[in-house]
C-alpha cells in the first residue's frame, strides 16, 4: 500500500497546477482501457459506468463486466472504485487514481498519470499498474488518446512485471457520435493483444453508450473476435 500512499500524496500536491476545465481539449476516453474522467476534469464531478465483454468463440466464453464509480475530487484529480466481475463472481476489488499534469502545444495536447491498484480475491495478491497518460487533439475531428506504463507490479515482488500500451484514435463523425480504433498490448508472462474498433453514442444529457466488436489475442491463443458494451451516466 506504499505506492497508493504515495501516489495519492503526489496527486495531491499537483492540484494546484491544474487550470480551469475549459483550458483543455476535448478528447474522448477509450472503451476499454477506461481513464479516471478525462484528462482535466472539473471538481465534482461523478460518473457511474459499466463495461461487459466477452470473446464470441474459443473456451473462454465467460462475460467479463466492471461496475465502477469515478468523482473528481479536485480539479484535474480523479479517484474511481471498480469491481471486476466474470459472470456472477467477483473477482477483483480495484481503485484508480489519475492526476492531470496540464497541457502542451497550445492548449491542443494535454497529459497526465495514472495509478492502478488491484487486489485478486483468488491469489490474494496486491497489483500495482502506473501510467503515463498522452492527448492530443488534431483539429475538429480528430484526437488520440495513448496510455504507457509498467502492470502488475506485485508489493513482494516476486513475479515480474509487464510492460502496458494502449493507443486510440478518434473520429468525431458528428456532436453526438464518435467512431474510435482502440489497441491495446500487454507483454510478460501474460500476453495480451486486443483491436476493438468502437463507436461511441450520446444517448441523453448524461447518458452514453459505447460499443464495439474486434479481436483479441491472448498468450498461446489464436486471434479471437471479442464483442464490448460501456454504458455511462455522468451526473
Amino acid at each position: 500500500m506504499r505506492s497508493y500512499t504515495a501516489f495519492f500524496a503526489l496527486l495531491v500536491s499537483l492540484s494546484p497546477l491544474c487550470a480551469r476545465a475549459d483550458a483543455y481539449p476535448h478528447i474522448p476516453e477509450p472503451m476499454v482501457f477506461d481513464m479516471v474522467r478525462p484528462l482535466g476534469a472539473s471538481r465534482g464531478e461523478l460518473e457511474v459506468n459499466t463495461l461487459a465483454q466477452r470473446n464470441l468463440s474459443g473456451r473462454h466464453d465467460a462475460v467479463e463486466w466492471a461496475p465502477e464509480i469515478e468523482i473528481a475530487f479536485a480539479q484535474g484529480m480523479a479517484i474511481e472504485f471498480e469491481l471486476p466481475i466474470e459472470n456472477r463472481t467477483i473477482t477483483d476489488y480495484k481503485m484508480g487514481l489519475q492526476g492531470t499534469l496540464g497541457t502542451f502545444n497550445g492548449g491542443r495536447g494535454v497529459h497526465g498519470i495514472q495509478y492502478l491498484g488491484l487486489y485478486n480475491r483468488e491469489s490474494r495478491r496486491w497489483e500495482n499498474t502506473a501510467l503515463y497518460l498522452i492527448g492530443h487533439r488534431f483539429g475538429e475531428r480528430f484526437s488520440t488518446m495513448s496510455m504507457v506504463g509498467i502492470g502488475d507490479v506485485t508489493i513482494d515482488g516476486d513475479e515480474g512485471s509487464n510492460f502496458i500500451f494502449n493507443h486510440t484514435t478518434f473520429y468525431d463523425a458528428s456532436e453526438t457520435t464518435t467512431l474510435g480504433l482502440e489497441f491495446n498490448l500487454r507483454t510478460g508472462a501474460d500476453r495480451y493483444a486486443l483491436l476493438m474498433p468502437q463507436i461511441h453514442q450520446k444517448l441523453a444529457e448524461g447518458l452514453n453508450v459505447q460499443a464495439g466488436v474486434g479481436a483479441v489475442k491472448a498468450d498461446g491463443e489464436v486471434w479471437r473476435p471479442r464483442a464490448g458494451l460501456r454504458l455511462i451516466k455522468e451526473f
